[in-house]
């Protein structure tokens, strides 16, 4: 037995307490949890999508915390250059040579705070670093740390002076997550754990959280892909991403209303997913439930409707909605 099989229950334990303790401070807001350490196995970034106040930036604040890896948050405006966040190269004259200062990008961690802010050159710049894992700067290519996990937010109430991303950059991001107000009872515990935190801060008694090796992640990343899909079910999630190729097969009036489909990386982001949910719920193999739970956010920014389904209300995530809905369980 290796020592990556070896390690397996003890970070799997390990995650359980990271989730539990997420949990407990990210009140009200569970599918988020899920999301985030459901990117941070499958090795993707996250697009994140709710109203201001939803504790978007303090979820993934509270994982960075949690983890043996620097964070950095990036507040997208108009006027951000692409060098603000890759870095440049800085003239020294003392040894007549430019020195390359490394940008926030660099950090494993990072906050995209309404990147839908920001022009399309400081939006490439990004998107290009999350698909490559390098950045270049001149002539010279410098690799991404490599754990690097890309939470992006975008704010859905005001879309004055925004720039959406190009259906092709939303591509990059393993999910689109949308999230939304929390029912009473955890706006409740919302307000006892911001009187608790306002007095462990004002007593100095804060206690920070304790911190995950990094090579526990990479040993769950190995666990993660070792888990048992049945061939069956690999064809379930392969004939669900084809449906939205070719939904005619299922109903005609879905195929009037997709443009187009998810291409192969929508069926290797869901199949890692998937995986990733089993992991975590403790099993050693993939359920037909595993994949029909994250195929919505997996899903949603992949499948485009038509001019016409648009004009009709349609969106993403109803088109995905639908097609669940008519491709047979195995």
């Amino acid at each position: 037995m290796d020592s990556l099989t070896s390690d397996a229950p003890r970070v799997h334990d390990a995650f359980r307490a990271l989730s539990d303790s997420l949990s407990a401070e990210i009140v009200g807001q569970s599918g988020l949890v899920e999301r985030l350490l459901i990117a941070l196995l499958a090795d993707g970034h996250l697009l994140v999508e709710g109203a201001p106040g939803l504790a978007k930036t303090t979820a993934i604040r509270a994982l960075a915390a949690r983890l043996e890896a620097p964070f950095a948050r990036v507040q997208f405006t108009p006027d951000l250059l692409p060098a603000d966040l890759t870095g440049t190269e800085v003239w020294r004259p003392q040894d007549g040579r430019f020195e390359f200062l490394p940008g926030p990008i660099f950090h494993p961690v990072l906050l995209a705070d309404e990147i839908n802010r920001a022009p399309a050159k400081v939006q490439s710049a990004l998107l290009e670093a999350m698909g490559e894992r390098q950045v270049t700067v001149g002539r010279h290519t410098y690799p991404l740390p490599p754990l690097f996990l890309v939470m992006a937010t975008q704010n859905p109430i005001e879309q004055e002076g925004t720039f959406p991303l190009p259906e092709a950059q939303l591509d990059r991001f393993l999910m689109y997550i949308r999230i939304g107000y929390p029912e009473a009872a955890a706006e409740a515990e919302i307000l006892r754990l911001a009187r608790n935190r306002a007095r462990a801060d004002m007593q100095s008694t804060a206690v920070p959280p304790s911190r995950m090796p990094l090579a526990d992640v990479f040993t769950a990343r190995a666990a993660v892909l070792d888990l048992h899909m049945a061939p069956q079910l690999e064809r379930y999630l392969i004939e669900l991403v084809l449906a939205t190729r070719d939904p005619a097969r299922y109903d005609p009036a879905l195929a009037r209303r997709i443009a187009w489909g998810a291409s192969p990386r929508g069926s290797i982001a869901l199949e890692r997913c998937a995986r990733a949910r089993a992991w975590l719920q403790g099993r050693d193999f993939v359920t037909p439930e595993d994949i029909r739970a994250i195929a919505p956010d997996v899903l949603r920014h992949r499948v485009l409707p038509s001019y016409e389904a648009t004009a009709e209300g349609w969106d993403g995530e109803r088109l995905v909605a639908e097609l669940l809905g008519k491709v047979p369980l195995p």
